[in-house]
C-alpha cells in the first residue's frame, strides 16, 4: 500500500460545536498522522476554487454560503492509502445515511451540515492540499 497526503477539512459546524479535537483523535486512531494544519477564515474566493467542480449547479452557492460561514479547521493528513482511510472514517456525506462508528454517523447533524470534507482521490487530494497549503511543501 502506497503512503499518502490527503485533506481534511474540519467545517465550520464542526469548529463551532468544539469537535475539532473529536475528529483529529479518530483519525490519529486509524493510524493516520498530521502533517500539517491552519484555522482559516475562508474567503469566496477560496471556497469557489475548492467547490470548483460544482459551479454552475444548484447548491454551488449553499456550499460556498456554508464554507465561508466560520473558522474551518485544514488539515494534512499522512498514512497508508490515507484518502481510502479518510473517507471510510468520515461515513457517507448525509449524516442521516452515515453508518454507527463513522464521524458523520456518531456526530453529524443534517446536511449540508456534515462536518468534515476530505480529498476523493490521490489527484484531488494533490490539487487541493495545493489550494489550502499554497507556502507549504505538502
Amino acid at each position: 500500500m502506497a503512503v499518502e497526503r490527503t485533506l481534511v477539512l474540519v467545517k465550520p459546524d464542526a469548529v463551532r460545536r468544539g469537535l475539532c479535537g473529536e475528529i483529529v483523535a479518530r483519525l490519529e486512531r486509524r493510524g493516520l498522522a498530521l502533517r500539517g494544519a491552519r484555522l482559516v477564515q475562508v474567503d469566496e474566493e477560496l471556497a469557489g476554487a475548492h467547490y470548483a467542480e460544482h459551479r454552475g449547479k444548484e447548491f454551488f452557492a449553499r456550499l460556498v454560503s456554508f464554507i465561508t460561514s466560520g473558522p474551518t479547521l485544514a488539515l494534512v493528513v499522512e498514512g497508508e492509502s490515507a484518502v481510502t482511510v479518510v473517507r471510510s472514517t468520515m461515513g457517507a456525506t448525509d449524516p442521516a445515511k452515515a453508518a454507527p462508528g463513522t464521524i458523520r454517523g456518531d456526530l453529524g447533524l443534517s446536511m449540508p451540515d456534515n462536518l468534515v470534507h476530505g480529498s476523493d482521490s490521490p489527484e484531488s487530494a494533490r490539487r487541493e492540499l495545493a489550494l489550502w497549503f499554497p507556502d507549504d511543501a505538502v
